[in-house]
């Protein structure tokens, strides 16, 4: 008996032994979004033209995802069938007892076996075994290679439930083939809901049986596209409009039809109550004061046109609508908006007065609570699920709403207090309508900052909910609105590689993810399968920045050179020398102490994948010299403080990169030491004006000098009188001399705009005084 468990242990120790010697190192296996538990061993399984797709015929949609990639990049079709061959076929295997979206995928000599529960797990497995295959099998131009895939074992599901695309299609109309794209790379990445933003003030693009003028007034606008969106004119009654689209009924069915095979779930959004000129623009009575309204052309601020919740036809036209809407989209969840809406015509209207006494509600705030709990009833009535933007908590919030946070993520904290669940899709991570890259050398975008890198950073659970908050979190998703984006490569170019981020963000788990894994697998695999795909995606990552650190005492510059991935070679010249692969290494800090023009940029094998960094460190007369504020600079805005209108750093495009100081309101001076008897020629204030943000270039510049810093003399003055621009820009307001004078002191008085044409406060931001 002793012997033979002796044996018995020996013979395990063997295979073990074996076992361990076959298993090489899983981190080799460069799939994202990264799967739950995998490993890889020696050995490889090749796709020829007699392998075989097992499937039943429930799930030929699916294997047609593969076939259709062979035929194209293989130039042969993979046959389908229901029975097994004994060896070189790839099954299908259906098990109950997995979860929804799980999969498992075993491959061998013989075979490749994807196991799942239905659809959804199964379109995840072929996405997983494309990225195993070579990045060629995504190109539509026949190779002959080696189509093999290493022997692997994955196991793998999804963190989150919800892991969500959003496109805005009011705003720039997108054809439904480029719908049908972006679903399929949604699938790619194993996102598995669409957002499909259909109504704004820009455009109305569903089409409604019941009320065909939301379509033929609604879904078109003057054609203004030569102008910035926040520079165009008011569209008067009776101007042509020809700009614009929409979607038939049978578009929708089979946008959703195709969504349906990929495992998609689309989520409508039909604004209300706000964000619905082209609907008032078709129907007046739906408004409080029924005016003839144009649908607008571009951007809108306030937005005061909206529905009149005190007038009973405003509802029977919603609830017509939705029903409408709910025989199109099969989905759980119907999305109303609700955010946005400026309420001063509520305040004035009889019919929402009379509302708001007839139903005990103390102020428009509750009116909109009451707008959206009665819109909230309509749905689940219809065993659906409303779900809206954060601005649905204001006043109460409906008891079987979800609700998705964008103004930060405290409006999902608080909505899973409440138990509500929550899609967290904060504007700081998740709009990808953000600048990805330096502005000044990126396309227009809407504002803010969002790089790749702060894409892969969040986490839709916040440190500080509670368990049972936690469990109300459904997920995250990308957010692109469409203001600034009109052409499918645009969508593309703000879409990718943020989106390739977020998906690995919202499927594997905290502990897996590694940014520094996900750089290389990104880089290796991915990317050439984007270029392979046709795919317009931004190189922003490989753009070099430059971060500075001001040494007043011995007046030098020390700049850092880095980019958002990890280990990259970086190459940069000085001043007029021509930057290509074998210019000099950056491996330290470069310290200048005079005025210098920087290039630089990534090569990677010998290619230069990212923009140039070009910049001009200019060294004048006031570096770090003593500068006096009155008044002080606004807490929000204070750039480097004291020395940050003398410290040779320049702002960007993005005013908050931490060049810029700013003041709300307030005119500013400015007093500046030279610290002895200075030559001056020149002085020049560097503002920005980006008036969608409420920044305004200065009314008036003025410069005076003395010698003492009691009697002052003036050296001259700007004067500008306001006007409409709607692009962001830079510009420096320069004083130039005929002929030098001399003085130490310098005195800047710069006159803020004070207030905005609409109303607001403005904003004064200045970067620089430069003194030549």
């Amino acid at each position: 008996m002793i012997k033979k468990v002796t044996l018995i242990a020996l013979c395990l120790l063997i295979i073990s032994c074996e076992s361990s010697e076959n298993i090489v190192d899983s981190n080799n296996i460069q799939i994202i979004p990264e799967p739950e538990q995998m490993s890889l061993r020696d050995g490889e399984f090749t796709f020829n033209e007699n392998t075989k797709i097992i499937v039943p015929d429930s799930l030929k949609p699916v294997a047609e995802i593969l076939t259709e990639k062979f035929s194209s990049a293989a130039g042969w079709k993979l046959g389908i069938s229901t029975d097994k061959p004994e060896k070189n076929y790839l099954i299908f295997k259906l098990d109950d007892e997995l979860e929804k979206e799980t999969y498992l995928l075993e491959s061998d000599k013989e075979k490749v076996e994807i196991t799942a529960s239905g659809i959804p797990g199964f379109v995840y497995g072929i996405q997983s075994l494309r990225q195993l295959l070579p990045f060629e099998i995504e190109e539509n131009s026949v190779r002959e290679i080696d189509w093999s895939i290493p022997f692997v074992s994955i196991k793998d599901s999804p963190r989150y439930k919800w892991r969500g695309s959003h496109l805005d299609v009011a705003r720039h109309f997108f054809e439904k083939e480029y719908i049908k794209k972006h679903l399929d790379r949604m699938a790619f990445l194993k996102l598995n809901t669409f957002h499909f933003h259909l109504v704004d003030d820009q455009g109305w693009r569903i089409e409604i049986k019941k009320y065909p003028k939301l379509t033929e007034v609604g879904a078109f606008r003057v054609d203004h596209e030569d102008k910035h969106w926040n520079a165009r004119p008011t569209p008067q009654p009776g101007e042509k409009a020809t700009l614009g689209g929409f979607y038939s009924q049978a578009d929708i069915k089979e946008i959703v039809a195709y969504a349906e095979k990929l495992g998609i779930t689309v989520v409508p959004e039909i604004e209300m109550p706000a964000h619905v000129m082209s609907a008032i623009a078709a129907y007046p009575e739906l408004s409080c004061f029924e005016n003839e309204i144009m649908v607008p052309s571009g951007g809108v601020w306030p937005i005061t046109d909206i529905y009149c919740p005190g007038k009973e036809n405003t509802f029977e036209f919603l609830e017509d609508v939705l029903l409408e809407v709910m025989e199109l989209f099969p989905s759980k969840y119907i999305h109303v908006g609700g955010d946005e809406a400026t309420k001063t015509n509520w305040e004035k209207c009889p019919d929402c007065q009379g509302r708001m006494q007839e139903e005990d509600l103390a102020n428009v705030e509750e009116l909109q609570s009451y707008f959206i709990q009665r819109m909230e009833r309509f749905i689940s009535s219809h065993d659906r699920v409303l779900i809206g933007w954060d601005e649905i908590l204001e006043g109460g919030l409906a008891p079987g709403a979800t609700v998705m946070s964008w103004r930060g993520v405290q409006g999902g904290w608080e909505a899973s207090k409440q138990g509500h669940d929550v899609v967290m899709t904060p504007g700081s991570h998740m709009y990808f309508d953000h600048y990805q890259g330096d502005p000044d050398t990126e396309p227009v975008a809407f504002g803010g900052y969002t790089t790749l890198s702060k894409v892969y950073e969040f986490d839709p659970i916040v440190d500080s909910m509670s368990i049972e908050q936690k469990k109300h979190v459904l997920g995250g998703q990308a957010n692109l609105w469409s203001e600034f984006i009109d052409s499918p490569g645009h969508s593309e170019y703000m879409l990718f590689p943020r989106l390739v981020a977020l998906s690995e963000v919202v499927w594997s788990p905290k502990e897996k993810k590694d940014w520094k894994v996900f750089s290389e697998k990104l880089k290796q695999n991915i990317l050439p399968r984007l270029e392979a795909m046709n795919i317009n995606y931004a190189k922003s990552a490989f753009a070099v920045t430059a971060e500075t650190e001001v040494d007043l005492d011995s007046e030098s510059l020390k700049i850092s050179l880095e980019n958002e991935f990890p280990n990259t070679e970086i190459r940069y010249t000085l001043n007029d020398n021509t930057l290509n692969e074998s210019s000099k290494k950056y491996t330290q800090p470069l310290e200048i102490s005079e005025t210098t023009k920087l290039k630089a940029a990534v090569f990677e094998n010998g290619r230069q994948p990212g923009a140039v960094l070009e910049k001009t460190f200019s060294f004048h007369k006031a570096v770090g010299k003593k500068v006096r504020y009155e008044p002080i600079y606004h807490d929000s805005y204070k750039g480097p403080e004291d020395v940050g209108l003398v410290n040779v750093l320049r702002g960007s495009l993005n005013f908050h990169d931490g060049q810029w100081q700013g003041w709300l309101v307030d005119d500013v001076r400015i007093d500046i030491d030279l610290d002895e008897l200075t030559e001056i020629n020149k002085v020049s204030v560097g503002a920005m004006e980006n008036q969608g943000s409420g920044i305004y270039y200065p009314l008036k510049v003025s410069v005076s000098i003395s010698e003492n810093g009691n009697n002052y003399r003036s050296i001259g003055s700007i004067s500008r009188e306001f006007k409409e621009n709607g692009n962001p820009e830079l510009k420096d307001f320069s004083i130039e001399l005929e002929e030098s004078v001399e003085g130490r002191f310098i005195k800047v008085e710069v006159d803020n705009l004070g207030h905005s044409p609409g109303g607001g406060d403005s904003w004064l931001f200045l970067d620089e005084i430069v003194v030549e």
